[in-house]
């Protein structure tokens, strides 16, 4: 397998969604500058990764104080989320994740836990067949502190009924992996494949 992981007792793997298990991000992207675009805002791409991890609302707060706008956190949050979710025939996986969702499925319990809402999560895991194979899902309105905050790694190892020190993390992002030495779990690195341009620029993030 080419995503190699840490030794360890793991008696449960915790995944991030976009960007770790789905190759969402380009398509969460376009999402975002199109739902934003009807508010006047503009949206990074840079800062977009730099922000991956970080629940739905919580960006659409941030960029509300960044631009001195004032768009509707729920309104836009759903359009955005209608937006993706007519891209979802697009969805890829990220063979790497794959392979060890593949490798330890019935071995051990799995969760999600992501910083998007519980319909965009569903609606990936659906699209890529794989919904079924996750015991727990721990979305953005589960738990009030997003990452680096260990707030939902641990809130899933509870669910679990795992330890925490038993507990390995997959994440492909910074604030994530974070989140899993908060929450005193080791974790693994996804790194990003290389995308396609998404209209400006050569990445993108949920």
């Amino acid at each position: 397998m080419n995503l190699k992981l840490p030794a360890g007792d793991f008696r449960a793997y915790l995944f991030d969604c976009d960007g770790t298990i789905a190759d969402s991000m380009p398509l969460h992207y376009k999402a975002w500058k199109k739902a934003l675009a009807e508010y006047g805002a503009t949206y990074d791409e840079d800062l977009f990764y730099a922000w991956g991890g970080k629940p739905v609302r919580k960006i659409i707060a941030d960029l509300n104080e960044m631009q001195g706008l004032a768009m509707p956190v729920d309104a836009l949050a759903e359009r955005k989320e209608s937006y993706y979710h007519a891209q979802l025939p697009e969805l890829k996986g990220i063979p790497d994740v794959l392979e060890h969702i593949e490798a330890q499925h019935g071995c051990i319990p799995f969760a999600v836990v992501s910083g998007s809402r519980r319909a965009s999560v569903v609606g990936s895991l659906t699209a890529l067949g794989l919904l079924d194979k996750f015991n727990v899902l721990v979305c953005a309105d589960d738990y009030k502190h997003g990452k680096p905050a260990p707030d939902g790694f641990l809130l899933a190892a509870s669910k679990l009924d795992v330890a925490p020190e038993h507990c390995l993390v997959f994440e492909d992002t910074e604030l994530g992996i974070q989140a899993a030495a908060a929450a005193g779990m080791q974790s693994v690195l996804v790194a990003q494949p290389m995308r396609e341009n998404c209209g400006t620029g050569a990445k993108a993030g949920t």
